[in-house]
């Protein structure tokens, strides 16, 4: 079933903004392995995978439905970041757009009437909440650990173990 064009346009515009959210993220990793912080480094880097594995799976559920998915420009990624603190409140105020723009989709495809589009929107809502929940955690334990450099290479070593599979 072909895809309603004015919510094929939006769609196309996730996928842009996910592959800018994966910009964001190597940015950000970037910066934290600059200050010597694999762990959170590694973090950020499998984020950004995740975020283009985001922008394939709305590419290809507009390609299934007629719609050839077209990249658009990408703001130039400028992040003044000097802590972990820091990089991680930049991921989850960029989390936070990026969970607004799927509500969008989702108040749109039904607007439109198109229910085959639930399935992918309805996964990524859950997986927003889930992102948001994640990131927010990190920022609140960043902001326990303040100035400690050892709870913060903790911190660290932690989420450098996490499980590329997340």
């Amino acid at each position: 079933m072909a895809i309603p064009e004015k919510l094929a346009i939006e769609m196309n515009k996730q996928v842009t903004a996910e592959l800018e959210a994966a910009l964001v993220y190597l940015q950000l990793s970037y910066i934290l392995d600059d200050m010597g912080l694999s762990g959170m480094r590694d973090w950020m880097r499998a984020q950004s995978d995740e975020e283009m594995t985001h922008a394939a799976a709305f590419s290809q559920h507009l390609l299934d439905r007629g719609y050839m998915p077209k990249i658009r420009e990408i703001e130039a990624i400028d992040l003044d970041i000097d802590s972990a603190l820091g990089c991680f409140e930049a991921s989850l105020a960029h989390e936070k757009k990026v969970s607004g723009m799927i509500r969008d989709l989702t108040a749109l495809s039904n607007d439109e009437r198109d229910f085959d589009s639930r399935p992918l929107l309805d996964r990524f809502l859950d997986e927003q909440i889930e992102e948001e929940a994640s990131v927010g955690e990190i920022v609140n334990r960043l902001k326990i650990a303040g100035d400690n450099g050892s709870a913060i290479l903790l911190l660290d070593q932690e989420l450098g173990s996490r499980d590329s599979a997340e």
